[in-house]
């Protein structure tokens, strides 16, 4: 059968990023997710900062042996800030007599734009990979420049001074809150009321920050078991998923660590995380807010969607009132307020037998024999 939709339809992406969170939220959309944006950092230029001045002086006064351009965004904004000192041509002329890193094609691309060759760059597009070619290559008495991309990154300066080498920390920019926290708080209480099917992260400090507003919100037990548990958590790289990982979050990642990759990473994991079933001679999926049913997506009111998992989690067993009336949004005390949930959910299905009710019992699934998942005393209740 033909599906009619597209392979995000119904499901919804949380996106954190601050850079190209448009250009990440249009091929989402194309692909038919809702995405919630909310931005969990923002980037501050230091181009009038001292701190930069100062390290960009370090360098260009004691040319280093190695520097290290971590990204595309920040070793334009070295640039651009040495040209507005009037020192960009000094800046140039020392890297050029330096061994030139550059992780990965964009960095490339910003290296080259400045009239620059970079020496070499890694495959995996990973600061471990470029950490390691260091390490093996030998680091005791050799300086080395690097190019901050908003965190101070331990994890690779450590190994280097502990190797032997004098490190400069470059600081182009720095990563601090959001302007206005609301978007973001809005994006959590949708994770945390399971709102969310995917949350994606494009970069390590976009993780920190939304980690630590569930820290000072007192809910980050609630966002572990949200992120551990349901929520498919997509990250663009290893780099990226680091801090999450580091708290036993699962998190999924594109070979490539590009945003069309990951779109594609989502397109696949999504959709596979909702399982197909034959319910009533019809095939169903069940999504985040929307039901596929014979390849026809229909949206379902967030009531009707809410029983329809509770009732998806045992397709084929009755589900008491009682229990369907804990998964309303809400809650509540009225069991009519299930029977009235029902009746929306199927008009908006459009098949009614999909649900069955069961005299005085509750609900199931009318799933399929040939499902062999419901018990064979309910067939025909």
């Amino acid at each position: 059968m033909r599906e009619e939709h597209e392979p995000l339809t119904g499901f919804t992406v949380g996106v954190t990023a601050a850079r190209r969170a448009e250009e990440f939220g249009a091929l989402l959309e194309r692909r038919g997710a809702t995405v919630l944006h909310a931005p969990a950092l923002r980037i501050v230029p230091l181009a009038d900062d001292t701190e930069l001045l100062a390290a960009t002086r370090e360098v260009i006064g004691s040319v280093p042996d190695v520097v290290v351009a971590t990204t595309a965004v920040g070793f334009r904004g070295w640039m651009e800030a040495a040209d507005g000192w009037g020192i960009g041509d000094r800046l140039a002329a020392a890297l050029r007599g330096a061994e030139l890193l550059a992780r990965g094609p964009k960095v490339k691309g910003a290296v080259r734009a400045a009239g620059l060759t970079e020496s070499w760059s890694p495959a995996s597009e990973s600061m471990d990979e470029v950490l390691d070619r260091l390490l093996t290559d030998g680091v005791v008495g050799r300086r080395i420049a690097l190019q901050l991309h908003g965190e101070p990154l331990p994890g690779f300066i450590e190994p280097l001074r502990a190797a032997g080498a004098e490190v400069v920390a470059v600081p182009v920019y720095r990563w601090t809150d959001p302007e206005d926290i609301a978007p973001l708080d809005r994006l959590l209480d949708a994770v945390l009321a399971r709102g969310v099917d995917a949350l994606t992260f494009t970069s390590a400090p976009a993780a920190t920050s939304l980690l630590g507003r569930a820290e000072r919100r007192g809910q980050s037990p609630e966002l572990l078991s949200a992120l551990r548990e349901d929520v498919l958590v997509a990250c663009v790289g290893p780099v990226t998923a680091r801090p999450l990982q580091a708290l036993g979050i699962d998190t999924v990642q594109p070979e490539r660590f590009r945003l069309a990759p990951l779109v594609q990473l989502l397109c696949h994991e999504l959709p596979a995380r909702a399982p197909v079933l034959t319910v009533a001679g019809h095939r169903v999926q069940i999504r985040g807010h929307a039901v596929v049913v014979d390849g026809e997506p229909r949206p379902v009111p967030p009531a009707g969607m809410a029983l329809l998992h509770t009732l998806a989690r045992r397709p084929g067993w009755v589900v008491g009132r009682a229990d369907l009336l804990r998964a309303l949004p809400g809650g509540g005390t009225d069991e009519h307020a299930v029977e009235t949930a029902v009746a929306k959910l199927r008009t908006a299905l459009g098949v009614p037998e999909l649900v069955r009710t069961v005299v005085k019992r509750g609900y199931r699934l009318e799933l399929d024999p040939a499902e062999g998942t419901g018990p064979p005393d309910l067939r025909g209740a």
